[in-house]
């Protein structure tokens, strides 16, 4: 009922910088709160970045570095990713939490965008 389009990854070097964005589509009433996720071969999937209504958070190791915005109007969020490291390299997923027109609320996830960041 509700899709995430990511665009905006691929192959980085070290230092460099990349933009995920996230667009949401569908059977929307409201987006309470979009953010991504990242999931690195061998671990568990971790929070990067969400904002909501009233606030926003980050990981420890993407601050100063990453920074979330949103576009409530577009139903759209976009993650800036600056100095980056060997170690931010993951696929990165969109996510929303969303309630439907008609009623029901859930959490919405995108496909996935691989960043890797190499020499």
């Amino acid at each position: 009922q509700v899709q995430l389009v990511e665009s905006g990854g691929g192959l980085v070097q070290p230092g460099g910088s990349l933009r995920l964005s996230c667009a949401a589509s569908g059977n929307i009433f409201s987006i309470s709160s979009m953010g991504w996720s990242r999931q690195a071969p061998g671990k568990q999937r971790e929070l990067v970045a969400i904002t909501g209504d009233e606030n926003t958070n980050y990981a420890d190791s993407v601050k100063g570095r990453f920074t979330i915005s949103r576009d409530v109007a577009k139903n759209s969020a976009y993650l800036q990713m600056n100095s980056l490291k060997p170690e931010d390299t993951a696929v990165y997923y969109c996510h929303a939490g969303v309630t439907l027109l008609g009623g029901g609320r859930y959490t919405s996830w995108g496909q996935g965008s691989q960043v890797t960041v190499s020499s």
